[in-house]
């Protein structure tokens, strides 16, 4: 497998992987979706609400405030032996804040310098002249196929690396080519007709259909085992830790699959 970067920061993510089938990158993308861990606000305790958002929507704006995650210094629910919430499975917010403002994420107080926000000018609500909310929110770990809002990834996606094939002979309009091609892929290039940039190419196939005039000079197909990968995080974990993640889970999901024939033996 030969993986090649073509863009990467803290939120996104585009890289080529050539030498794997599509089973392997499927399962890499669903675990991505769904299998992460990541931090969201589960309960909300509302001690005082004078807004006009019912307490219900209130609460569910909140869990969809995307957290930092650290999974270093602490595990999910399930797997910790307190009996409610404890430091090691969770972490408190507190709001307590007056009108007239709006009220945003970064005056969520967490009792944890590292779990925060990840944007603090996400609007929470809109107080008026005497109004006050109050309020404690409780975050935990959990996963993407419990719940969207423990999905790590906003955009997690591949497609088939292109490849377009051109018999440059049979032309016949090279400009009426360029114009059509919705991703400008194509150029001329002297008297001939050029590939640009063809991982941006669609595989839409305009250009194979119009080259039908042309005795099908151009013929737009896909590199076998071979795929552009995409993927965009919420920001609570960076595309590497995530992928990281997703490895380390398919391990896993292999690990055990193999212990469970050779027990069976």
């Amino acid at each position: 497998m030969n993986i090649e970067i073509r863009y990467k920061d803290e939120e996104k993510a585009v890289f080529v992987v050539d030498g794997v089938d599509d089973t392997f990158i499927n399962t890499i993308r669903r675990i991505c979706l769904v299998e992460i861990p990541t931090f969201a606000i589960e309960d909300v305790n509302i001690y005082k609400n004078d807004a006009k958002m019912f307490d219900e929507v209130l609460a569910h704006r909140l869990g969809l405030i995307p957290l930092v995650t650290d999974l270093d210094s602490h595990i999910m629910p399930k797997d910790c032996d307190c009996e409610s919430h404890c430091e090691k499975c969770s972490v408190s917010f507190l709001l307590k804040e007056k009108g007239p403002k709006i009220v945003y994420s970064k005056d969520l107080k967490s009792d944890d310098p590292v779990v925060k926000p990840v944007y603090d000018t996400i609007p929470i609500v809109r107080l008026r002249e005497g109004e006050e909310v109050e309020l404690e929110a409780i975050a935990e770990i959990g996963l993407g196929s419990e719940h969207a809002k423990w999905q790590a990834t906003t955009t997690c996606g591949y497609k088939y690396y292109p490849r377009i094939s051109i018999e440059q002979d049979k032309l016949s309009d090279l400009e009426e080519y360029v114009e059509e091609c919705p991703r400008n892929v194509l150029s001329i290039d002297g008297d001939e007709l050029a590939i640009g940039d063809i991982e941006k190419c669609s595989t839409c196939r305009t250009c194979q259909r119009l080259s039908e005039k042309d005795d099908n000079a151009i013929v737009v197909d896909f590199e076998e085992n071979k795929y552009i990968f995409n993927l965009e995080t919420d920001g609570s974990l960076t595309p590497v830790e995530v992928l990281t993640i997703a490895c380390d889970i398919l391990s896993e999901k292999a690990d055990n699959i193999i212990n469970f024939v050779n027990e069976e033996e």
